[in-house]
């Protein structure tokens, strides 16, 4: 009988942490060995999880890395980097995929510029490959490290790619991404804004303006599409929903393009790409989509008399844009079937 993967999952107690444990608990290649949450060491999962499980997490420290293949770190940002300077040092195998933002940029000013901290591990920088799954896949099969991408930029960059990819993008005007994320997109931590009271019949942009730290991050990618720098503007939203992410994204193409032929562009682009799915001509991409799945469906629209476009992008901010894209890139790198243990 054929061995099973061993992974190790940090930071189970959060929603994208938890969300991978479910994922590989049913994966058939994949045995979990240890999960762990340091503010939850001690603990069983039935304690902090309306589930069953009795699995007991563990303190970071308490993993044995020599005894796994795969590591999932699903650590705040911040916390990883040192958690991958001390699994680097004692393994020379262990792969890595980082949900965090510690290792998503190229360069380190960039992220202490978008998230306030000094990165204290930049020589790791170049080990890491950016793990949006359908744009850099070779390179993710490739590599002992991964960064998973946030979750509003997947949803995004998927969204305008095909467009880019083609040059049909007028990149004298901006990119313009309006983003809606259910609740668990803010984490797990205790806010005001995030409580009942506050989010039920509301919705709220947040960090709008260029702040929101997921905007350099959806610039450097693009940028490497585009092949020269794009403008975004970026507007996120928070709606009393507990998991979905919908963007939706305006751009400016050459008029002479109609809704079917930028439709048959964005199915052309992901015809072979077994989690991505673009919708027809009268259908529009919508939260039920792709809640609980690893699915980016999405639609396209021009706008008549005028030389815009309008894409719908629509995610499960847990699945394709945290745990589930996650997994996925697990697969690839270990050259397991892309969709197993997501479908």
């Amino acid at each position: 009988m054929k061995r099973k993967y061993r992974a190790a999952i940090y930071g189970v107690s959060g929603y994208a942490g938890y969300e991978l444990y479910r994922i590989l608990k049913r994966h058939p290649e994949v045995e979990i060995e240890y999960v762990t949450a340091d503010s939850s060491a001690g603990k069983r999962l039935s304690d902090i999880y309306p589930t069953s499980d009795e699995t007991t997490i563990l303190r970071n420290e308490q993993v044995d890395v020599e005894d796994v293949d795969a590591v999932f770190l699903s650590l705040p940002h911040g916390a990883a980097k040192s958690v991958v300077e001390k699994i680097s040092a004692v393994s020379t195998t262990a792969k890595i995929i980082d949900l965090s933002a510690d290792y998503r940029f190229d360069e380190a000013e960039e992220y202490e510029k978008w998230y306030g901290q000094k990165h204290t591990s930049p020589d790791f920088l170049d080990d890491f490959v950016y793990g949006l799954t359908e744009l850099n896949r070779e390179a993710i099969y490739k590599s002992r490290f991964v960064a998973n991408p946030g979750c509003y930029p997947t949803a995004t960059i998927l969204g305008v790619f095909p467009l880019l990819k083609t040059k049909l993008i007028d990149l004298t005007s901006p990119v313009i991404i309006d983003a809606k994320s259910g609740v668990t997109g803010a984490g797990r931590k205790p806010e005001v804004r995030l409580l009942f009271a506050e989010v039920n019949e509301n919705l709220s942009p947040y960090n709008i303006g260029y702040i929101h730290r997921h905007t350099g991050e959806i610039e450097q990618e693009l940028n490497k599409v585009a092949g020269t720098n794009v403008s975004v503007i970026f507007s996120p939203h928070l709606v009393p929903i507990t998991r979905g992410m919908l963007s939706t994204i305006y751009v400016k193409i050459p008029a002479v393009l109609s809704t079917e032929d930028l439709t048959e562009i964005f199915q052309k682009s992901y015809r072979d790409e077994p989690l991505v799915k673009v919708l027809r001509n009268n259908s529009i991409a919508t939260f039920q989509h792709t809640i609980n799945t690893n699915m980016c469906v999405m639609s396209v629209k021009k706008v008549e008399n005028s030389p815009y476009a309008i894409v719908v992008s629509s995610i499960d901010n847990l699945g394709k844009g945290a745990a589930g894209q996650a997994v996925q890139n697990f697969n690839v790198m270990f050259g397991i079937e892309e969709t197993e243990g997501l479908i």
